[in-house]
């Protein structure tokens, strides 16, 4: 459904194409850009659903919006690219937003205002979007993902290099146990179960020096090393986690890959593609 109040909001030439950067009104720390498709009208009614693509830690905000760019022109899908800058709250703080809530600070509020501004700029189709994430960005995204599935139309998780398993008997963030107490909410599991999941990375991405939390580690805690040495190894124990709970994700090893987000996004795009034509398809069915 299109946001009615799409047709008060003024948009400029740095609205369309590859926009501008826009600071974020839901926290001005914060910004996006995004690549509105050329078929879309500035007075049309059609709407357009919404691909967001997240950045890794070293915040390449720009580029991800590119890389997408062809595919969001193809598909007639608008592409946004928020910006979690390092350097919040602390200047030290590089992997605040991975956690979702750090240092009192909810980043996956942060990214959902961030849709909420694109969805009174622009004419969004629902509420629901495509997320993919890779190595930063695919923690956030499955942790994003447990909290908020009734907001995805999908979830592309990219070589996150710790990962919490879907398991309620292992606590925050090993696993979903505690859930509750960290957020006010607990984890809809038949809800995720629904969520089409994708999860990628290079067969290459073997390197262990960032991945390997110690105790002095301030997000270490027992057994957040057992899910595998590599990457790999780590994202099939996500997956492994998912099967035991009934989903079934699509896992994605792809060859020569090393940890460069850029170099496994091919099957990101095939699998929104796949996932966008089945909501158009059946977009009741999808919801």
């Amino acid at each position: 459904m299109t946001n009615p109040r799409q047709d008060r909001v003024h948009l400029t030439h740095y609205h369309f194409g590859h926009t501008a950067i826009f600071s974020a009104r839901v926290d001005q720390r914060c910004s996006w850009c995004a690549y509105i498709p050329s078929s879309y009208e500035r007075d049309g009614d059609r709407a357009y659903p919404l691909a967001v693509v997240l950045h890794g830690t070293e915040r390449d905000v720009l580029g991800y919006r590119d890389q997408f760019a062809a595919w969001g022109e193809e598909n007639d899908c608008i592409v946004l690219s928020p910006l979690l800058p390092a350097g919040i709250p602390g200047q030290r703080d590089l992997h605040n937003y991975h956690w979702v809530r750090y240092k009192g600070i909810r980043f996956d509020h942060i990214l959902l205002g961030i849709v909420d501004e694109a969805r009174d700029l622009y004419r969004v189709d629902g509420d629901r979007f495509l997320l993919h994430g890779f190595s930063g960005g695919g923690h956030f995204t499955h942790r994003f993902l447990y909290l908020h599935p009734r907001r995805l139309l999908g979830a592309s998780i990219g070589a996150p290099g710790v990962v919490t398993l879907l398991d309620p008997d292992r606590p925050w963030w090993v696993g979903i146990g505690g859930v509750e107490h960290e957020f006010g909410q607990g984890v809809d599991i038949e809800a995720v179960r629904q969520v089409p999941v994708q999860m990628v990375v290079g067969d290459q991405d073997l390197d262990e020096w960032e991945i390997t939390l110690d105790p002095g580690d301030s997000m270490w805690q027992e057994g957040i090393n057992d899910t595998g040495r590599t990457r790999p190894e780590r994202l099939r124990s996500l997956r492994d986690s998912f099967a035991g709970h009934g989903a079934a994700p699509r896992f994605d090893l792809v060859e020569g890959a090393v940890h460069d987000g850029f170099q496994v996004l091919e099957p990101v795009k095939e699998f929104f593609g796949e996932v966008l034509a089945a909501h158009r398809k059946n977009p009741e069915e999808a919801a």
